[in-house]
């Protein structure tokens, strides 16, 4: 495995989505290397399972359940305000939570797969900034897709409008893009602030994420998939590996710098930057 700072005593983590597939074991190695964790999800019963297990398994009983649904930008805000609160330091956020193949529209007025996989994140983000700041050097984890390469840009009528496809595979593909757009925009923010951002593709990954996907289109999406473990490689190596500490805004696949798609560029990622900020009530 790329090289790793194996004891994280000291540092604290806020992931979402950790009570399965990619996120569990993503929790699981930074609990195992004494990190403080901060688990943030919809289900209290799911990360708190997940969490009793960790726990038991590292020995490291220093993790917290945050109650998170990003579909809801309220409850983004009770999110981060609730984690602001414990007044800890924050030296790594990871935004992992997904979803793919659902159709609908977001409490909060988005389409469901980009305001779920991106705006939500892009809001909690937003709102912790100042502590990751504090806590220089600090760490954003932004987990896309090889997906995003499929995305032929970004139309901002149909992310306010519910899913038009059938699959809702084109939508995913879209919020995947506007992860690696986010990374690339708070890259050219923070090269200053001692924070650095990342985004990055897993791998084809057999979990949770594709479970509302329609069959057979799941069947083939999920042959010759890999384990949640080997998923987690990519955003723990740019969560913690010494490697990329001086480098921001780049993707990630198979823990290896890679270009992304020719249209994420940064005049794209500069407009949805000033797009959401809008959306979600934050200051530019």
């Amino acid at each position: 495995m790329a090289t790793a700072i194996d004891d994280l005593s000291g540092r604290t983590f806020l992931l979402t989505g950790a009570n399965s597939g990619i996120g569990r074991e993503t929790a699981r190695d930074l609990a195992n290397r004494r990190a403080r964790l901060f688990l943030a999800g919809r289900s209290e019963r799911e990360t708190r399972a997940a969490m009793e297990e960790i726990a038991e398994q590292t020995g490291n009983g220093a993790l917290q359940f945050l109650h998170l649904d990003l579909g809801d930008l309220d409850s983004v805000r009770a999110c981060a305000d609730e984690f602001l609160r414990t007044g800890e330091q924050l030296h790594g956020l990871i935004n992992n939570a997904g979803l793919a193949g659902q159709r609908g529209m977001t409490d909060s007025g988005f389409e469901l797969a980009f305001g779920t996989n991106y705006v939500g994140p892009f809001l909690l983000t937003g709102l912790l900034l100042d502590r990751l700041r504090q806590s220089a050097p600090a760490r954003i984890v932004n987990v896309s897709s090889v997906g995003h390469y499929r995305a032929p840009g970004i139309d901002y009528e149909a992310v306010r409008r519910p899913t038009k496809s059938r699959t809702g595979l084109p939508e995913y593909f879209v919020s995947k893009l506007a992860n690696v757009l986010h990374a690339q925009e708070l890259a050219r923010r923070l090269k200053r602030d001692g924070v650095t951002t990342y985004s990055l593709h897993p791998g084809e990954i057999a979990t949770n994420v594709w479970r509302r996907v329609p069959w057979p289109v799941r069947a083939l999406i999920k042959l010759r998939m890999q384990s949640a473990e080997e998923g987690a490689r990519t955003s723990l190596y740019c969560a913690t590996s010494p490697e990329v500490a001086g480098d921001s805004g780049h993707y990630y696949d198979d823990c290896r710098r890679t270009e992304p798609s020719p249209v994420a560029t940064p005049e794209l990622a500069a407009e949805l930057w000033d797009r959401s900020v809008a959306w979600v009530g934050l200051q530019r």
